[in-house]
């Protein structure tokens, strides 16, 4: 039973809640800046300085794989530095990196402003997030964590608009400088005044079960590896987000030549909404059902908005596809800490989000270069989405194999 339990989680005066405003706030900023805000530096920093772009996309090809090797030992740093320690060396290194990229004159300092997002990524991140409120909420984890996680899509929504404009009106390095600032004089207070574990408990009992199960000790990353449990997982989640990135990356080139430049970019908004919504509506019943049912039929209603849009030139038809498939977008990175505690435990939780992350990073990353790898040998997306169709569908029946778990514990795990 974690620390949580024996208090009224669904009240608004329960601290729980302060730590999810912190926690929006947190990956508001560290996926506008560290994911969705890394087209405006392309497009910035080549017309700037006229670099070549493969130099810019290679630096954040860069920064995502070194994300994925440091977010491994997530677990180690919290234990070393603790809690509050880490997410303000999170916000101090996003903080420097995104002045380096305001400032930088040579293409070596944009290579060391990307591996400071990678380190704000570590203190941030996904899996800080997931563990810091896996201590906080056990019947209302579910949907604290998709209230929080709707900070990554809002700044997608907000982050990134709002430095186009602001780049547009004093330039970009004024812009970056500025929405620095706000991100400090925001987030800081938060994370000084809110975050933090619950009375009575460290990383090594966050969400640990009472009675026998709380002597269970803490899985190396070794045994998670050969955990059946945790590769049914973490690899269709992994396989999931490929297809999804693919997708994703590769839209309003899709749809442009359909439906026109405004229109494909409307479709981006509407996607981007949905997330939000499909987050939220997560949020309202994911606690009561078993997340490897819901997870699979996300997965599903992806490949079936993309099969649906690959038989249609319709522009209502099309944008109607995108707001199914962005409904259960945001909903990949909410699913994994779900299904780790209820199946791996909470001594191994942080371990488990860490390199369940790693591996979906690393595999996620090949999702746009497959997809435009099968459009070029083919001339066209037909192929390159019906080959995301059949993943999504492969994905959705690993994720609901639960090698050996009896009949009793799936019934128990779905209660």
């Amino acid at each position: 039973m974690i620390a949580a339990t024996g208090v009224d989680e669904s009240s608004l005066h329960y601290r729980g809640w302060r730590v999810v405003l912190a926690c929006f706030l947190m990956a508001f900023f560290m996926f506008g800046f560290g994911l969705y805000g890394q087209g405006v530096y392309l497009a910035e920093l080549q017309r700037a300085h006229g670099w070549p772009g493969t130099l810019v996309s290679a630096a954040s090809t860069f920064s995502f794989l070194l994300t994925s090797v440091l977010v491994i030992f997530t677990d180690d740093l919290l234990n070393r530095i603790g809690l509050r320690a880490q997410i303000l060396s999170g916000l101090s290194a996003l903080g420097a990196s995104t002045v380096l990229l305001a400032l930088m004159q040579a293409p070596w300092q944009l290579y060391l402003a990307y591996a400071l997002m990678s380190v704000g990524w570590t203190g941030m991140g996904t899996v800080v997030i997931a563990t810091l409120l896996n201590s906080w909420f056990d019947r209302r984890r579910g949907l604290a964590l998709s209230l929080a996680f709707n900070g990554a899509t809002c700044g997608g929504i907000i982050l990134v608009p709002l430095l186009l404009s602001l780049t547009g009106s004093i330039g970009f390095r004024s812009a970056m400088l500025a929405a620095t600032i706000v991100m400090v004089a925001l987030v800081l207070p938060v994370v000084i005044s809110f975050i933090g574990w619950p009375a009575g408990t460290s990383l090594a009992s966050v969400g640990r079960p009472s009675g026998a199960d709380a002597a269970a000790p803490a899985q190396s990353r070794k045994a998670l590896l050969a955990n059946a449990a945790f590769w049914t997982m973490v690899l269709p989640i992994a396989i999931a987000v490929l297809a999804q990135m693919g997708f994703i990356i590769h839209q309003v080139t899709f749809l442009e030549p359909l439906i026109g430049r405004a229109s494909a970019g409307f479709a981006v908004t509407i996607m981007a909404a949905m997330a939000v919504v499909g987050r939220l509506s997560l949020g309202l019943f994911v606690d009561r059902v078993d997340p490897r049912l819901a997870c699979a039929a996300s997965m599903t209603s992806q490949a079936a908005a993309l099969f649906v849009l690959l038989q249609s030139t319709n522009p209502t038809v099309l944008l109607a596809c995108c707001a199914v498939y962005g409904f259960s977008i945001g909903n990949m990175i909410t699913f994994p800490p779900l299904i780790i505690q209820r199946e791996i435990g909470s001594a191994a939780f942080a371990a488990a989000m860490g390199l369940g992350t790693s591996i979906s990073g690393v595999v996620s990353a090949f999702g746009p270069g497959t997809v435009g790898l099968v459009r070029s040998f083919t001339g066209n997306y037909t192929t390159a989405f019906a080959m995301c169709v059949v993943l999504d569908l492969v994905a959705a029946a690993v994720v609901l194999w639960r090698p050996g778990q009896s009949a009793a514990q799936r019934g128990m795990s779905e209660s």
